[in-house]
């Protein structure tokens, strides 16, 4: 028996293997899904593959997130120490001198603030506040300024806090302060039950709180009697008039109405007055425009270094670039590439650069300099670097947009 003759009709042609996809040409027909994913390899491969260069754009990102953190950190513990009274006394409203902007000494108000507060409907309760300048005689000569807080016993709704050492209820006994404990060197080495002359009066101290320290001489607290003895204030005046609400009454009305009693003062939520001291930092003093321009400078000068990196990376992986456009991918799948690439910066800078401020400020936080990151902060710098490493990126992509495929075979 003859075998059939074999005809090339008759020959089986194996199927084409199909190339994987990381393999496969950009056609203008493949998926979305996977032209993303194939340009975020490619994106990273060549990011990754050029470590030198990845370090110095990685460099730019660290620098503006550790700068600009820094300076926005110290800003914020600067604003923190400028509030921290307000943030800390029992106080719903304060009535304040009418021209009030900050916490500070100033002009005194009539006490008869006070006793229109006590009176007005939906007051739980209201206390007077004095703040002056005060100086402590050192035992070898010279002098340390303080700033005096007169509080009113028992309630002590105007500190102090943060008690390390003694009772507030010591400020009951005659001539008697509590000082900051920090400061307790700079003030010639006091300890409980030390006698120091403040301005002019025989003062003892009867204990030490901690981290009382604004933008200025620290705090010491004194009975509100005492303190308008040592400050030489007439005993119808205060600087303040600190007011509790009662529970479930309507605080809007309730400062309305002070307002209305006490026409030639001030009145102001804690929250009013929170924004009034920071409004003021930022606005009329030089802190806000001196961190800001820090805070900008390291924004700019990471802005550039990123920029630069990128666009130089573009120019280095010119034949790189043609050839993904010769085997169809569009200006607009480089782009993907870019702003992949754009992104990991961004996250690995902001991931590297955190964990350096963060440490940074452990390092130097003290009781007079406290580096505060909030976590909203941690937030806008990581969606704040996304964005400039973006802004970099498109620099790069005009460049891009001028690549042509033909280029390859040159």
């Amino acid at each position: 028996m003859r075998a059939a003759a074999l005809t090339p009709a008759s020959v089986p042609v194996p199927a084409p293997l199909a190339a994987p996809p990381e393999l496969q040409p950009l056609g203008r027909g493949a998926p979305l899904g996977l032209r993303w994913r194939t340009m975020a390899q490619v994106g990273l491969r060549m990011m990754f593959h050029d470590k030198l260069k990845m370090l110095g754009t990685l460099i730019g990102a660290v620098f503006a997130v550790v700068l600009s953190n820094q300076q926005a950190g110290t800003f914020m513990g600067l604003i923190y120490k400028n509030i921290m009274f307000v943030d800390k006394t029992q106080a719903d409203l304060w009535i304040t001198p009418p021209a009030t902007e900050q916490f500070q000494a100033g002009r005194a108000i009539s006490t008869a603030a006070l006793m229109q507060a006590r009176g007005a409907p939906g007051v739980a309760w209201a206390e007077p506040l004095l703040v002056g300048g005060a100086t402590v005689a050192l035992p070898g000569g010279g002098s340390e300024p303080v700033t005096l807080i007169g509080t009113r016993l028992p309630r002590l709704a105007g500190g102090p806090w943060n008690l390390v050492a003694g009772s507030a209820a010591s400020l009951g006994r005659a001539d008697t302060m509590i000082f900051e404990d920090s400061e307790r060197d700079k003030l010639g080495g006091l300890n409980l039950g030390s006698v120091r002359e403040v301005s002019g009066h025989r003062t003892r101290v009867g204990g030490f709180a901690w981290g009382l320290l604004p933008f200025g001489p620290s705090y010491a607290f004194a009975d509100f009697d005492y303190a308008q003895l040592l400050l030489h204030t007439a005993t119808d005046q205060t600087s303040f008039v600190l007011v509790g609400v009662q529970a479930g009454a309507d605080l809007a009305a309730v400062a309305a109405e002070l307002q209305r009693r006490a026409p030639e003062t001030k009145v102001m939520t804690r929250a009013a007055y929170r924004r009034s001291i920071i409004t003021y930092l930022l606005t009329k003093s030089p802190i806000g425009i001196t961190f800001g321009t820090s805070t900008l400078f390291g924004l700019i000068v990471g802005f550039v270094i990123v920029a630069l990196s990128m666009f130089s990376a573009v120019v280095d992986n010119l034949r790189e670039f043609g050839t993904l456009k010769a085997i169809g991918a569009t200006t607009w799948d480089l782009a993907k590439l870019l702003l992949v690439q754009s992104v990991a910066y961004a996250l690995l800078g902001t991931l590297i650069g955190l964990a350096l401020v963060t440490r940074i400020a452990e390092g130097i936080r003290s009781p007079k300099l406290a580096v505060i990151l909030p976590p909203e902060l941690l937030v806008g710098t990581t969606v704040l670097m996304v964005l400039l490493c973006i802004t970099a990126s498109s620099l790069a992509l005009l460049r891009i947009r001028n690549i042509e495929p033909a280029m390859v075979f040159r």
